[in-house]
């Protein structure tokens, strides 16, 4: 399969986000020469939309059967996804809606359309960064993995303490390393690609370890290497996070808006009577 590069992909973003304003404020136009209820139409074609944007994670739970690849539906999510902020805005006459149902409805597609948008580009960037950066993990087993860099880290300080009979090792590990190891840090550094908190550490093994024996200086020499791959650990663990923790964000509230919206159809149709 032939990758797109990220430039091109963002260029073909752009310009269908533009053709679809175009697009939008074209058919408003037409609705309103030919004297069609605008907010009515339009309305429906976006709860549409949004019906059928909610079905793409059913497709995801329902992968065996024969109806398109995953990325086929993905490319006609994000064009339809971009297509409902036009109508959306077109919807509302691209002003702040009246009254509390209005408001909250609006409120919460904005929020999914925003959460869509960030979860597009994590999805872009994010298993790019993963592959550049040690080796992949997958997130049920960084636990796992965690634990025996945590062991091999101790049985190292064990093996120093037991041949050298000096706690300089040690002392280190418990002042310096052992929260290190014991659990993942610097989420927000990782998220930025910075590794100032490695280095940080890295150097203050290598100022240690200046006035350690050659055989201490070897136990340095290990950890500081169990100090980077743990920090490859903890840059998979924190992105693998976030891509998690925002299906778990976007498709409840996906959810949630179409619920909104069907008890925002019911209210309209029961305070306007027949719609002719």
């Amino acid at each position: 399969m032939t990758l797109i590069p990220f430039s091109v992909r963002r260029r073909r973003y752009s310009v269908a986000l533009i053709v679809l304003l175009l697009l939008a404020g074209a058919i408003d136009l037409l609705l309103s020469i030919t004297l069609q209820r605008t907010a009515l139409v339009s309305g429906w074609v976006l709860f549409a939309l949004v019906a059928v944007l909610a079905s793409y994670n059913l497709r995801k739970r329902i992968s065996f059967l024969p109806l398109g690849s995953s990325s086929t539906w993905l490319q006609v999510h994000v064009f339809l996804g971009l297509l409902s902020i036009a109508v959306f805005g077109t919807h509302v006459g691209w002003r702040v809606p009246n009254g509390y149902l209005e408001v909250g409805l609006a409120f919460a597609y904005l929020v999914v359309a925003a959460s869509g948008m960030i979860g597009l580009w994590i999805s872009r960037v994010f298993p790019r960064r993963l592959s550049e950066r040690g080796e992949e993990v997958f997130y049920a087993r960084i636990p796992r993995v965690l634990r025996r860099i945590q062991v091999a880290a101790e049985r190292e300080v064990l093996a120093c303490l037991t041949e050298t009979e000096s706690t300089a090792i040690p002392e280190f590990y418990s002042e310096e390393l052992r929260t290190f190891f014991e659990r993942h840090r610097y989420f927000w550094q990782h998220m930025i690609r910075s590794q100032r908190g490695e280095l940080e550490l890295i150097r203050k093994m290598e100022l240690h370890g200046r006035y350690l024996n050659e055989r201490e200086k070897q136990a340095m020499n290990s950890l500081a290497e169990y100090v980077r791959v743990k920090s490859d650990l903890d840059f998979h663990f924190s992105h693998q996070l976030v891509l998690k923790v925002w299906l778990f964000i976007h498709v409840p509230l996906t959810y949630a808006l179409v619920v909104m919206a069907i008890f925002h159809v019911l209210i309209v149709y029961a305070f306007s009577g027949a719609v002719h």
